[in-house]
């Protein structure tokens, strides 16, 4: 995967849009963190990480929203992959991690909306993908195949 970010300087080490609105949100303006990245997105779609990011707005409280974001931002990484892609994108490699975020929330949202086999699925492929599974996708896994609802998982811990 090659990460895109748009009005990022190659040369500014600190030149980052996406750390800019994770600032912005840490600071409390959630009104300018989203602006930044919807700006994102409208410079390039391929910004996955602007995609990763909005979803991240509205998991807590909206995840059928939020499934949008991760979702677009899966399909256009999905297009950098061939279609018989069998191969590794593991986290240490910086730019994939916008994608495996994508894949993150997309399952994290699947499931939260009772769509087990789905999530199953997308988990599974992500273990494919990563499996050093950084993400801890492993110990959502099982609770996802014995179909225990977002809302029961929570509560266990």
């Amino acid at each position: 995967m090659e990460q895109v970010v748009p009005g990022r300087d190659p040369n500014g080490f600190d030149s980052d849009p996406i750390c800019d609105s994770n600032d912005l949100k840490e600071a409390g303006d959630e009104a300018a963190a989203h602006k930044v990245l919807i700006e994102l997105c409208q410079a390039d779609l391929r910004c996955l990480d602007a995609h990763a990011h909005l979803g991240n707005f509205s998991f807590d409280h909206r995840p059928e929203y939020a499934i949008r974001h991760y979702e677009v931002g899966v399909r256009i990484g999905e297009l950098s992959l061939s279609p018989d892609f069998d191969g590794l994108l593991p986290w240490g490699h910086i730019d994939n991690r916008p994608f495996l975020r994508c894949l993150h929330g997309y399952g994290l949202c699947l499931w939260r909306l009772s769509r087990f086999d789905e999530a199953g699925r997308v988990f599974d492929r992500m273990l494919w993908f990563n499996p050093s599974d950084n993400q801890g996708v492993r110990f959502l896994i099982d609770d996802v195949r014995e179909r225990t609802s977002w809302e029961d998982r929570r509560e266990k811990r």
